[in-house]
């Protein structure tokens, strides 16, 4: 195959950057899909009791994702999601994020995804939205820097107001009970989806809706000039 390529006046090299032309997106969703999917592997590895390698998943990917247990999902446990004081309850009566972001789970709550909502929101939600753009990709105008700062403006004001929230000591800041929304709304929802962080809450929709947002503004931005630079 190399000779074939050099007879023609192409090197081997010629030929692989040809190749990754024709199939970029193939390439991108295989290995960026890997790196979206991987830390629900590692529930899964230890609840098989491979615990070494599920530690590694953890590991890895806690460089790129906070993993507060309080804001992220569980897998083969009781609940998809547990409160702040249910944590606190089976780990350590702690408030430190640095200590509560050690608790990976156990055999009765479940195991932790390495991701947390908001991330897996973000960085699921930039392969959903490829997935969807690539088909219409010729018929889809590329969206200005404005339109990805406003799509990216509501996860700033969230992410911003949370970290705020949280200097007053998870769970204890206006993040955590939201009266400020109770009162908005004249408490027309339950009080489980004013107050914490669990599924289902106005904090978790908040967190999973902003992420998608900036996804769908990224891949909107972004995405188009690697169609024009690779599919010529």
């Amino acid at each position: 195959m190399a000779e074939t390529a050099i007879k023609h006046g192409k090197s081997p090299a010629d030929g692989l950057a040809a190749a990754f032309t024709r199939h970029w997106f193939a390439i991108f969703s295989i290995l960026y899909g890997a790196f979206v999917f991987f830390p629900f592997l590692a529930p899964l590895l230890m609840k098989l009791g491979w615990d070494q390698w599920g530690s590694a998943i953890y590991s890895f990917y806690s460089y790129v994702c906070h993993q507060l247990p309080q804001r992220s999902w569980f897998l083969f446990g009781a609940q998809p999601s547990y409160s702040l004081a249910a944590i606190q309850a089976a780990w350590q009566n702690a408030s430190d994020p640095m200590i509560l972001r050690q608790f990976i789970g156990n055999a009765d709550l479940g195991w932790k995804v390495a991701w947390s909502d908001r991330m897996f929101s973000m960085y699921g939600g930039v392969l959903f939205v490829a997935w969807i753009w690539y088909p219409l990709r010729k018929r889809i105008p590329t969206l200005p820097l404005w339109g990805l700062v406003l799509l990216g403006l509501p996860m700033l004001v969230d992410g911003g107001s949370h970290l705020i929230s949280d200097f007053a000591g998870l769970g204890q800041g206006f993040r955590d009970p939201n009266v400020w929304l109770a009162q908005l709304t004249q408490n027309g929802f339950p009080q489980s989806f004013y107050a914490g962080d669990m599924l289902g809450s106005f904090n978790s929709w908040m967190r999973l809706i902003t992420g998608g947002l900036f996804s769908l503004g990224l891949v909107w931005f972004a995405f188009p000039f690697m169609r024009d630079s690779l599919e010529k």
